[in-house]
């Protein structure tokens, strides 16, 4: 198999990994895609059998299989085929796969993939994508690991996603919350990291202070969140690969983490002073801070649009809680939001396009989406006490979390609003922030 000179991909806490790209068996003129600005996408048939154990352990082969296919299945836009009807029983990687046995089970797109443990013990990973009725390869990957496996399979997820759908997919990221333990009136909260898929949950904060509202840079694998440790809020600046911890100073008034601007230069946040709360910009490399608003109410939640132009954010200037949005460096707020209830936490998506929020109206919490400028805007789910969305990288699904009765969960959805599905961790969990793509 001829192969194109490595590159390699930034590992960052996670063992290296290496990625070369696999020559074509045909011309790879796509015949099959997703075209995911349709109203309602039909979930697109995808076969992906266990991939094969060349040297290594068969059933690391079916599990990583398995992960790429839950990633997929996951995200609404594809439907794995169950594996009692696969006719084929792929043997050889590098042969073509038989079209017809595929074809007769509707399988669109079709993911073969092999494992091989190297001399070295590091483990080489090969995939093929194919387009069935095209009978053409799509994409082709080798990657090495020493042990990170279940990155492997999401990256190959992630070259999938993209490669049907024309958009970037958003597997490989990771998810920091505030992990809940205790009696409810006795919590003990710590901040916690863990796959998008909700594996390998592990606390990066001890527990001897109460942790909230983590924020990541859309920049880098660093973090903003508040702790009260010493009796007023301190914001702390975390990098999750190095573990240093930066003070950024003390904020009596503040109840909500400060938000990065899109370069990670700067943090937006609210400080209160005087029973009033105002929207504030920081340098982080001066520390100098901007007064952007001075209504006489509470401003509050301030995100960035990603070209860093305007700043969303809630506040009570019209009576009650409202969603308002300005220019970064302040001036004039128009008012967003004009449906009944109250609105809350805005986060504007990294596309650009829509800004999701908390809605509480009629007893009921919902998250929900608009356009910037206020109009379509649509809920995408209700429920008892949902709070605190954060974007996936590419602005396709959201996270948030909800009071199930003793304590929260997180929740994802998508933008459509039919694909909602509970993130698994290992306890009570809230707040979620949702990384950047690692590579």
């Amino acid at each position: 198999m001829t192969l194109l000179p490595a590159r390699l991909l930034r590992a960052a806490a996670f063992a290296a990994l290496a990625v070369l790209a696999a020559a074509p068996f045909a011309p790879a003129r796509a015949q099959v895609s997703i075209d995911i600005n349709q109203g309602n996408v039909q979930p697109l048939p995808i076969a992906i059998p266990d991939f094969l154990a060349n040297g290594s352990d068969p059933k690391l082969a079916a599990d990583m299989a398995g992960v790429i296919a839950a990633d997929l299945q996951r995200s609404g836009l594809f439907a794995p085929i169950d594996k009692r009807a696969f006719i084929e029983k792929i043997s050889n990687f590098d042969a073509a796969p038989r079209f017809g046995d595929w074809r007769i089970i509707n399988a669109q797109a079709l993911v073969t993939g092999q494992i091989v443990r190297q001399g070295d013990g590091r483990l080489r990973t090969d995939f093929r994508l194919w387009d069935v009725f095209a009978g053409n390869q799509l994409e082709g990957q080798q990657f090495f690991t020493d042990k990170n496996w279940r990155r492997v399979a999401h990256l190959i997820a992630d070259m999938i996603y993209e490669r049907l759908t024309g958009e970037k997919g958003y597997f490989d990221t990771r998810i920091v919350y505030v992990d809940e333990s205790g009696p409810k009136n006795a919590r003990v909260k710590r901040l916690a990291i863990m796959d998008q898929d909700g594996y390998g949950s592990r606390f990066i904060t001890s527990g001897s202070e109460l942790v909230l509202t983590p924020r990541f840079s859309p920049t880098s694998q660093e973090i903003t969140y508040m702790s009260f440790g010493q009796g007023d809020p301190r914001v702390y600046l975390l990098n999750i690969e190095t573990g240093q911890r930066e003070a950024v100073g003390n904020f009596p008034g503040m109840t909500f983490a400060p938000r990065f601007s899109p370069d990670g230069q700067k943090v937006a946040m609210s400080l209160e002073q005087g029973g009033n709360a105002s929207i504030y910009v920081m340098d982080l490399r001066s520390r100098a801070t901007t007064k952007l608003t001075d209504s006489g109410s509470i401003d509050t939640s301030p995100s960035f649009s990603p070209d860093g132009s305007k700043i969303v954010f809630e506040s009570d200037r019209g009576g009650n809680q409202q969603i308002y949005v300005m220019s970064a460096s302040g001036g004039g707020a128009q008012r967003i939001s004009f449906g009944d209830g109250r609105y809350s936490t805005p986060v504007w998506s990294p596309r650009g396009d829509l800004i999701a929020f908390t809605k509480q109206s009629g007893g009921k919490f919902a998250i929900g989406v608009m356009r910037p400028d206020g109009t379509g805007e649509r809920i995408l789910t209700e429920g008892f006490h949902n709070e605190g969305p954060t974007w996936a990288p590419n602005g396709r699904v959201l996270m948030f979390f909800r009071d199930v009765g003793p304590g929260p969960k997180i929740f994802s959805i998508d933008i459509t609003g039919r694909n909602e599905q509970r993130v698994p961790t290992p306890g009570f969990a809230s707040d979620p922030a949702w990384s950047p793509l690692l590579n």
